[in-house]
């Protein structure tokens, strides 16, 4: 009777009609709305709170004293600070909010971290994070963009033959590495060869396919893309078992997709012509060693050169340079590749194993892996840190020379001292990523924002600031009186020197997708919320009644339409997940409180729509349809490519169509050949 009394409860809908139920539903669509469109708060702080707070914090010697500052006379009274509201921020005022109301408690919360039901939010979150960390140390060694100027070679100069080049290279590594290192590396690359190139007129056809192939191959392995992570937990399915199912829907889709991008959605001559021109790269520079892109100034006054030769031929040598040079640190690269290889065969052989008792937490080998990478880079770094920090050196220097002379002013050699006291004022206080993002595309121009000295903004956007990274080192770090120092100078110091001594690993460490983490763990708060509450079983309802009346294939059709859609409006493809398995697992209490069964096929047509519809509806109608769709616009804006909202929405949109139907026609084939009308068995 005690399961009966548990199984009622969860399946309890009377409850939605209580006030705080209600708010739950308001405050998680308000949430969502509010990821899908962020904005900021101004919130005005008087004056003289702001400086007596500055000058405690000076006292206090955390942060350096005003100066310089204008007249009581000339200054305004308030200082305004942006607070963001976006994925962060908003899930966490959220579940703040519930908490305050006592619309959720202990439950909630420790369901949402620990986990239940299955679902071990915590467990994901240090799988996803540490394989990221060894994917993301593959692509800084420069592998990524070194087997695409491959590629770029291979393709010759025939337009069509390089599109499916490049196609098929970016399926088959992202069906290893998943999308986040694939966005990384080959979003710039294509935007610097679409640049270079005389007649392609826009980039869309490139980065359009590469974003949606990396999107599509990342539903083969389950190590891919965290939302395969919850699904596989939620309805303890064996990783070999999901890559069986899974691989035969998306390789057609990948077959299938291909002419119908080529030949339909992006057929115009501009966007992909039938021979490609690329300028020439001089002989003097292939003579040249390409230095690490991940060390700090690198690049040297390249960047400067960029921007002001941006329409000409000296622009284009620059970008040009980039893809057809390209850095390889080849015993990292080789390290790392084995790293991933044998991490992804002992997790996919542990995990069939299932040994008797509970599987064994998959985080216990990526984590050891991680770790074991990370000293390879600490060490790689700390061997190389004199070739490092005087790449480094040399490169602020040139870049400051190269300020100097726009300015008409002379530069001393002295002026360049290692000495982190005397050059502390020209290191970046942003946490930058001068690695293999360096560069911008100047065919599509941003506009410039205006700052205001009374503003600040607080907090960032993707991680680490990616919006603002690579502004170069003319930025000017807030510095200490002389013979001074305080906490954030120290920090700035650290951080520049860890950037020149170990460039790889701080370049791994800050392109990690730390904003995931908070995001996840709020999320999974607010679905659970939605369960305790009573609108889950809501939804599991009208589900089940869906099936009754529409059969395996309304299932097939009817999850991919709805978790495609969902994407866009419920947190990105990871909260669709996780409201979705909820609701799938309610449906399940359904048919067993009412002593009833699903098919084996009915079921797993549901599971396996769903694990299509939340990868492919990353390139859907909106850029927070996920986590790397946010990624993609970001660099893009970097690279000074500027996609509106309305043109993602109109060139996925066809793209998506054909995927989905593409894949959910293969899954309705594979499960009336593979799965029987036996009941379902959890």
């Amino acid at each position: 009777m005690a399961a009966d009394t548990t199984t009622a409860d969860k399946l309890n809908t009377g409850i939605i009609k209580e006030w705080r139920s209600i708010v739950t539903l308001i405050v998680f669509v308000l949430t969502n709305i509010n990821v899908l469109f962020p904005f900021h708060i101004p919130i005005y702080i008087p004056r003289q709170l702001s400086d007596g707070f500055l000058d405690v914090s000076a006292a206090a010697r955390i942060l350096p004293s005003r100066a310089n500052t204008p007249s009581d006379g000339a200054r305004k009274p308030f200082v305004v600070l942006n607070f963001p509201m976006n994925f962060v921020t908003a899930p966490l005022i959220a579940d703040l909010f519930l908490l305050a109301i006592s619309a959720i408690g202990r439950e909630e919360v420790r369901g949402g971290t620990l986990g239940t039901d299955h679902i071990s939010p915590l467990d994901i979150m240090i799988f996803f994070i540490t394989l990221a960390y060894i994917a993301i140390s593959i692509d800084a060694s420069g592998l990524i963009r070194w087997l695409a100027y491959k590629v770029l070679l291979w393709g010759g100069g025939s337009g069509h033959k390089l599109f499916f080049y490049l196609y098929m290279f970016f399926a088959m590594l992202g069906s290893f590495i998943g999308n986040d290192p694939i966005i990384l590396s080959g979003t710039p690359f294509l935007a610097y060869m679409t640049r270079v190139s005389s007649n392609i007129s826009h980039p869309r056809a490139w980065i359009f396919t590469q974003f949606a192939i990396a999107n599509i191959v990342s539903a083969i392995l389950v190590s891919s893309n965290p939302t395969n992570l919850v699904l596989a937990g939620a309805f303890q399915v064996r990783f070999i078992d999901y890559t069986v199912n899974m691989i035969v829907p998306v390789v057609i889709t990948v077959i299938v997709l291909f002419p119908c991008l080529l030949y339909v959605i992006f057929r115009k001559e501009h966007l992909i012509p039938r021979s490609i021109t690329l300028h020439e790269l001089p002989e003097s520079v292939r003579a040249e060693t390409p230095k690490n892109p991940c060390i700090p100034y690198a690049r040297g006054a390249a960047e400067e050169e960029e921007e002001l030769h941006a329409d000409d031929e000296k622009g284009k040598l620059i970008e040009l340079a980039e893809i057809m040079h390209p850095f390889l640190d080849k015993p990292s690269a080789i390290f790392g590749s084995l790293v991933i290889a044998v991490t992804l065969i002992v997790v996919l052989v542990l995990n069939a194993v299932k040994p008797t008792g509970g599987e064994l937490p998959v985080f216990w080998v990526t984590l050891p892996a991680a770790v074991v990478m990370f000293c390879w880079d600490l060490g790689r770094g700390w061997l190389g840190r004199s070739l490092s920090r005087k790449i480094a050196h040399d490169g602020r220097r040139e870049l400051e020379e190269a300020h100097a002379e726009h300015a008409g002013v002379a530069v001393t050699s002295s002026s360049f001292g290692l000495d982190r006291s005397e050059t502390r004022s020209r290191n970046d206080p942003r946490i930058q990523s001068a690695g293999s993002h360096a560069g911008e595309d100047t065919a599509i121009r941003e506009s410039p924002q205006s700052d205001s000295t009374a503003e600040t903004t607080i907090g960032g956007q993707l991680g680490d600031d990616s919006a603002q990274r690579e502004k170069g080192p003319d930025v000017q770090g807030a510095s200490a009186p002389a013979g001074k120092s305080t906490l954030q100078s120290l920090v700035l110091d650290g951080w520049a020197w860890s950037r020149e001594t170990f460039p790889t690993a701080s370049f791994v460490l800050a392109h990690l997708p730390l904003a995931l983490v908070p995001f996840a763990f709020t999320m999974f708060v607010l679905v659970q919320a939605l369960v305790t509450k009573g609108w889950v079983p809501v939804f599991a309802y009208g589900w089940d009644h869906w099936v009754n009346r529409t059969g395996t294939i309304g299932a097939i059709g009817g999850m991919g339409f709805v978790s495609v859609v969902l994407c866009n409006f419920a947190g990105t493809n990871i909260g669709t997940t996780i409201l979705i398995c909820r609701v799938l697992q309610a449906w399940e209490l359904i048919h067993e409180q009412n002593g009833t069964s699903i098919s084996n096929r009915t079921f797993w047509a549901t599971v396996y729509s769903m694990a299509l519809g939340v990868n492919y509806g990353a390139f859907s109608t909106a850029f927070s349809a996920s986590l790397a769709g946010l990624l993609w616009r970001d660099i893009l804006e970097r690279k000074h490519i500027r996609i509106r909202a309305r043109d993602f929405a109109r060139f996925n949109i066809p793209i998506i169509a054909i995927s989905m139907v593409v894949g959910c026609a293969v899954l309705i084939g594979e499960v009336y050949l593979m799965r029987d009308t036996e009941p379902y068995v959890p």
